[in-house]
């Protein structure tokens, strides 16, 4: 859905692309930072912002999940869950996992709070989850992308690997990155105090974690 990342730069150059459109390049933009975002794996503490802002995305905006995005990946030990917050505001999640023990890992669950997305947010995300799959011997990333997104994630180093299919009610194209591209995994982690800007609707109870 377009707008759960936002566009590259403040929103621009960011569309849906068709299946058969041609990719020639791989090739990633320059690393931009901004010294308000902070990305972290989510602790016991703060793990229920990191569900939150899932559930905010996908079941309430998206609709794409109906009840809740929780799924089996979610009691795996193995499985990061991953959350960053701009200033001391929780922002958006991540989540990774290895596939196998050849080193092919899957990023999923990226999502970014609606007053974010014009942020670098879900950039940095991204580069959290390839730095930390790197970081434990992973080779190769793999991950399915709504359409609207795919520009974004090109100009982050991926690659289109295969033909867009429906996942959950909506096109996706599978894209892939080469993990020895993967930044070093330098992020400030989480802020002294952390706060959701506007509580947050779970199964019908409000979450706004302190």
């Amino acid at each position: 859905m377009p707008g759960v990342l936002g566009g590259w730069r403040n929103g621009a150059d960011s569309h849906a692309v068709g299946p058969n459109q041609p990719r020639a390049s791989c090739n990633s933009d320059p690393v931009m930072n901004d010294p308000l975002i902070a990305v972290w794996r989510a602790s016991p503490a703060n793990l229920a912002a990191h569900f939150a802002i899932r559930h905010r995305v996908f079941v309430n905006e998206q609709g794409a999940l109906v009840f809740t995005d929780v799924d089996r990946w979610d009691a795996d030990a193995q499985v990061v869950h991953v959350l960053a917050a701009r200033g001391d505001s929780c922002a958006g999640t991540v989540r990774l996992y290895p596939l196998d023990a050849h080193g092919r890992w899957r990023g999923d669950r990226l999502a970014v709070l609606r007053q974010h997305r014009a942020s670098l947010v879900g950039a940095q995300l991204v580069r959290f989850a390839t730095a930390t799959a790197a970081a434990q011997g992973g080779k190769l990333m793999e991950a399915n992308v709504q359409l609207a997104n795919v520009t974004f994630f090109e100009r982050l180093g991926w690659c289109c690997d295969g033909n867009v299919y429906p996942y959950l009610g909506l096109p996706h194209q599978p894209m892939v990155f080469d993990l020895s591209k993967a930044g070093p995994l330098d992020w400030p982690g989480c802020p002294d105090s952390l706060t959701l800007d506007t509580p947050i609707e779970v199964n019908n109870e409000l979450l706004c974690p302190a």
